[in-house]
Formats: C-alpha cells, sequence, structure tokens
C-alpha cells in the first residue's frame, strides 16, 4: 500500500494532472467531512481542503510524503483545520471586546475617542517600513506565529521578531495618551 502511494507521490511530483485529479476525486469529498468535524462551515471546510491541494500541486517538485498520500493529507487537513480554528477564535474575541466595550450605548466622546484611536492606527501603520507593516498585520490582524510569517516572507524569525519590536515600540509612542484605555 505505501509502494502504491509512493508511486502516487511520485506521478504527482513530475507535474502528472491525471494521478493528480484521480486522488483529488477520491479523497475530496472524504477530506471536507472530515474538516467540517472542526469548523463547522462547509464553506470553510471546503476551502480549507482545496487550499491543501493547491498547495500541494503548485509544490509538487517538493513534495516529500513518507507515508500514504491519505494519510498525509487527513493530517493536513486536520491541521489546517485547527489552524482556521484558531484564526477564527481570535477575530471572534476580538469582536467580542469591541462589542463589549464600544456598543451602542457607548457616548459619543468614547465613539469619537474610538475615532481617533483608528486614526491613530491608521496613521502609525503607514509611518511604519513597508517590510515591518507587513509583518505586524499578518501577526495581529492574520494571527500568524512569527515562525509562519518568517516561512511566508522567506526571512529569519529574528527579522519578524526586530520587525514586531520596532512596530510595537511605534504603537506604544503614538498611542502614550490612550495607554490607560488598554
Amino acid at each position: 500500500m505505501l509502494d502504491d502511494s509512493q508511486n502516487r507521490i511520485k506521478q504527482i511530483r513530475e507535474g502528472k494532472i491525471e494521478e493528480f485529479e484521480k486522488i483529488f476525486k477520491e479523497l475530496y469529498p472524504q477530506l471536507c467531512l472530515y474538516a467540517l468535524r472542526f469548523v463547522k462551515r462547509k464553506d470553510l471546510s471546503e476551502e480549507i481542503v482545496q487550499n491543501i491541494f493547491c498547495q500541494i500541486w503548485e509544490n509538487r517538485s517538493d513534495l516529500n510524503i513518507h507515508t500514504s498520500i491519505k494519510a498525509y493529507l487527513y493530517r493536513s487537513t486536520y491541521n489546517n483545520a485547527l489552524q482556521a480554528l484558531r484564526k477564527d477564535g481570535s477575530h471572534n474575541k476580538y469582536k467580542e471586546y469591541i462589542k463589549h466595550h464600544y456598543n451602542e450605548n457607548n457616548s459619543s466622546a468614547n465613539k469619537l475617542e474610538e475615532k481617533e484611536i483608528n486614526e491613530i492606527v491608521h496613521k502609525t501603520l503607514l509611518s511604519l517600513p513597508q517590510r515591518c507593516g507587513i509583518i505586524f498585520k499578518m501577526s495581529r490582524f492574520e494571527g500568524l506565529k512569527y515562525q509562519e510569517i518568517a516561512q511566508k516572507l522567506s526571512i529569519s524569525i529574528k527579522t519578524v521578531e526586530a520587525n514586531m519590536g520596532k512596530a510595537l515600540k511605534a504603537f506604544r509612542h503614538s498611542l502614550k495618551d490612550y495607554m490607560c484605555l488598554f
């Protein structure tokens, strides 16, 4: 079985689209159901599995799987579903915080403060060096870990840490008058 799987992986590595399509048709529905168990949204589960297959095809020449293709795809689906939940969880926590602290009943003074803070954040982001701003957005807005950012941008983790340090220093400086609110 493992030999058959290694043969299939070799064919994909060689760019044989027919083999890739066979695996896709064979496993896509099962993987979507598996992802659905975690993310509870059909559209998100399909997106997760489609992204995995896209990544495999795009990186086929570097494909290095030591297990069966099926086991690899299930593990990838599991990992990507958990990552989607983490990102969604961070986003939901942020939305809950905003809802709790800035609900409809807030005074116009609070709304004015919120607008000022948003403007300062926006200006600070624009003032950052380009790579520093990108790294900050990937970390804080997309919920990526430093290692994930380093891999995506093909830079070292130390570079990510240094740029995040610069960005956070800039935000502390520009928001110093509002720190009591945080």
